[in-house]
């Protein structure tokens, strides 16, 4: 188990939605708190909020900076103290269809989703492992992290399958030195990821035919209103935070996906060779 009390999370993403949503759970439990997001007014907001109940840290900084992240990373544990909680939830939606995804599409998603991830480990696991002191890791990856679909997207799948993949792997090696590993993957939140997402992404506008606007225009239309009927982010924020204290590894926040999940793990053992 894992007492969050007097420790110091580290949460990416954490002046909107779901991160928010951790951020308020955390602290309630008693955490300190270093908030880290692109989005200085929100992170200001946020502050305000719970500074009110611990002590508040917050930071602008783009997870795809390495450098410019372990700054970061210094000087928090000089203000909070040595970070025990990280939480690697910063994200974005967004993509194209397959055939039109370009490069600079790739390094944007991945770089975010995936690379945000590898950063936050990378930055913080040794101090962890050095200080022999426990702790948790958190990684938000995604339904779509759990079962391939076309609603989701190719790029957006295959940063978060990979963030799966790490997190599980993850578990199994650090569980013997006392740090646990949760993998969060979300079904519909009621957050705004779709329109912050639409103001960061590269266009690919130019590149898409009038259906393929089209299509999806109206997909972002759908998943707009499925997330706005989705689970509030501060009950998300709870489920992770029992999560962390109980050391479990998945956290699905509905059953939405529950019947994919089945037939995904019927068609991986029918491709297994007979017995």
């Amino acid at each position: 188990m894992t007492n969050v009390s007097g420790r110091t999370a580290f949460i990416t993403g954490g002046a909107n939605g779901i991160g928010l949503g951790m951020a308020r759970a955390f602290a309630r439990a008693g955490a300190r708190l270093a908030l880290i997001d692109q989005d200085e007014e929100a992170l200001a907001r946020a502050k305000a909020e719970l500074a009110a109940i611990t002590e508040v840290e917050t930071v602008v900084l783009d997870v795809r900076d390495r450098a410019a992240f372990a700054g970061v990373a210094d000087r928090i544990e000089a203000r909070l103290g040595p970070v025990s909680l990280v939480v690697n939830n910063a994200g974005v939606a967004g993509g194209a269809p397959a055939a039109k995804l370009t490069y600079e599409l790739w390094d944007w998603g991945l770089g975010i989703n995936l690379e945000g991830v590898v950063n936050g480990v990378q930055t913080f696991l040794s101090r962890m492992v050095e200080r022999g002191e426990g702790g948790h890791i958190v990684n938000t990856a995604s339904g779509a992290g759990l079962v391939g679909s076309d609603t989701s997207g190719v790029l957006y799948a295959t940063a978060k399958f990979a963030v799966v993949g790490m997190s599980e792997a993850l578990h199994s090696e650090l569980k013997p030195q006392g740090i646990g590993v949760t993998v969060l993957c979300p079904g519909p939140v009621a957050t705004g990821i779709i329109a912050r997402t639409r103001r960061l992404q590269p266009s690919v506008v130019k590149s898409m035919s009038a259906e393929q606007r089209e299509r999806a225009i109206a997909r972002s239309a759908v998943m707009t209103k499925l997330l706005a009927d989705g689970v509030q982010p501060d009950a998300v924020g709870a489920m992770v935070l029992d999560a962390v204290q109980n050391d479990r590894l998945y956290v699905l926040t509905d059953r939405s996906m529950g019947q994919r999940i089945q037939q995904r793990t019927a068609a991986l053992l029918d491709g297994m060779p007979a017995a």
